[in-house]
C-alpha cells in the first residue's frame, strides 16, 4: 500500500469545498447530538438507529419512506462515522472541484438514495424467498451510513479517470488507484458480515452514471441547464424505482406488516396493540444491523 500512486494529484492545493464541509458538519453534528441523548458513542442500539432514521425495509417501505433519505445521515458507532467522513473529505473535495457544487450535491444525494433503494431490493428478493423457507438469515436487517453517497462519488471520479481530463479539470485522476480502492472495499463488503453492500454498489453505479453524463456535457459552452435536467431526470428515474419496488411488495405486505409489529413490539417503539401482536404470525428471535 506504501508504494501505490495517489488517486488523484492537483495544482495548487485548496480548503475544503463548502457542499463537502456542510456534509461533514451535519454528519458530525448529528452524531454528536445523538451522543449528547443518549446513544451508544461506540454501537447504537437497533431502537436508537431507528429512532434516529436507519432504514427498515418493512417500515420504510410500508409507513416511513423519509428512511431512505434520513439512513444516509445515521451512522453505527465513532468508527463507522470516522470511515465515512474521511472518505468524504478525501473524494468529497475532488467531485465538488470538478462537477461543481450543485451537481456534485445531486450526484451524493441520487447516490445515497439509489443505494437504498438498491438495498431495499434486496430485502425483497430475501422476503420471497423467506415466504418459502423461513431462514432466519434473511429477515430484512436495520442498516444506517453514508457509504452509498460516498460510494457514489468515488464511482463517479473512477469513470471520469477512464476519459481524457477536460480542459477546466483541475484534478489528475489516477485509473489505477482509484479502481484498486473501489474493489477493495467492494471486496471487504462481500467477504465481511454486516456490511450493506447493496447500498455500496447502488451508490456506485448512480455515481458513474451521473458522472459520463456530466463528463459528455462538457462538449457544450453553455452547459448548466443540461446539467440541471440530467439530475431531475436522474431524480425522477429514482422515483419511478421506488414505485416500481412498491409494486413488488405487494405479495409481501402480510409479511411485512408482521415484520413491523414485531420490531415495534420487541424494542418499544410504540403503536403495537396487544391483539395486532396475538395476530402476528412471525417470531423473530434476533434483528440485525448492518453498515
Amino acid at each position: 500500500m506504501s508504494e501505490m500512486q495517489q488517486p488523484f494529484q492537483v495544482q495548487p492545493r485548496q480548503a475544503i469545498g463548502k457542499i463537502t464541509l456542510m456534509l461533514i458538519v451535519l454528519n458530525v453534528g448529528l452524531f454528536a447530538w445523538q451522543i449528547v441523548s443518549g446513544v451508544n458513542i461506540s454501537d447504537p442500539s437497533i431502537r436508537d438507529a431507528l429512532l434516529w432514521g436507519a432504514d427498515y425495509a418493512p417500515l420504510t417501505f410500508l409507513e416511513e419512506p423519509f428512511r431512505l433519505f434520513s439512513s444516509m445521515f445515521f451512522h453505527f458507532g465513532l468508527m463507522h462515522l470516522g470511515f465515512n467522513m474521511w472518505a468524504l473529505y478525501v473524494f468529497g473535495n475532488v467531485a465538488e472541484e470538478s462537477f461543481g457544487k450543485f451537481y456534485y450535491l445531486g450526484l451524493y444525494l441520487l447516490a445515497g438514495l439509489m443505494g437504498s433503494l438498491l438495498s431495499g431490493y434486496i430485502d425483497i428478493r430475501n422476503s420471497y424467498e423467506l415466504l418459502q423457507s423461513f431462514d432466519q438469515s434473511l429477515i430484512p436487517r436495520v442498516s444506517a451510513g453514508a457509504s452509498g453517497a460516498v460510494m457514489g462519488l468515488g464511482g463517479a471520479l473512477t469513470l471520469l479517470s477512464l476519459f481524457p481530463p477536460t480542459p477546466q479539470q483541475r484534478y489528475i485522476l489516477d485509473k489505477k488507484s482509484l479502481l484498486t480502492i473501489l474493489a477493495i472495499n467492494l471486496a471487504f463488503g462481500f467477504f465481511t458480515s454486516g456490511i450493506n453492500n447493496a447500498a455500496h454498489i447502488g451508490g456506485m453505479i448512480m455515481g458513474a452514471i451521473l458522472a459520463l453524463l456530466w463528463y459528455l456535457t462538457q462538449r457544450h459552452q453553455n452547459n448548466t441547464l443540461l446539467k440541471m435536467l440530467i439530475l431531475i431526470i436522474a431524480a425522477a428515474i429514482t422515483y419511478v424505482i421506488y414505485l416500481y419496488l412498491q409494486y413488488l411488495i405487494q405479495p409481501l405486505t402480510p409479511l411485512w406488516k408482521d415484520a413491523v409489529i414485531q420490531i415495534k413490539s420487541q424494542l418499544n417503539l410504540g403503536g403495537v396493540s396487544k391483539s395486532m401482536l396475538k395476530q402476528s404470525r412471525l417470531n423473530f428471535d434476533k434483528i440485525e444491523k448492518c453498515e
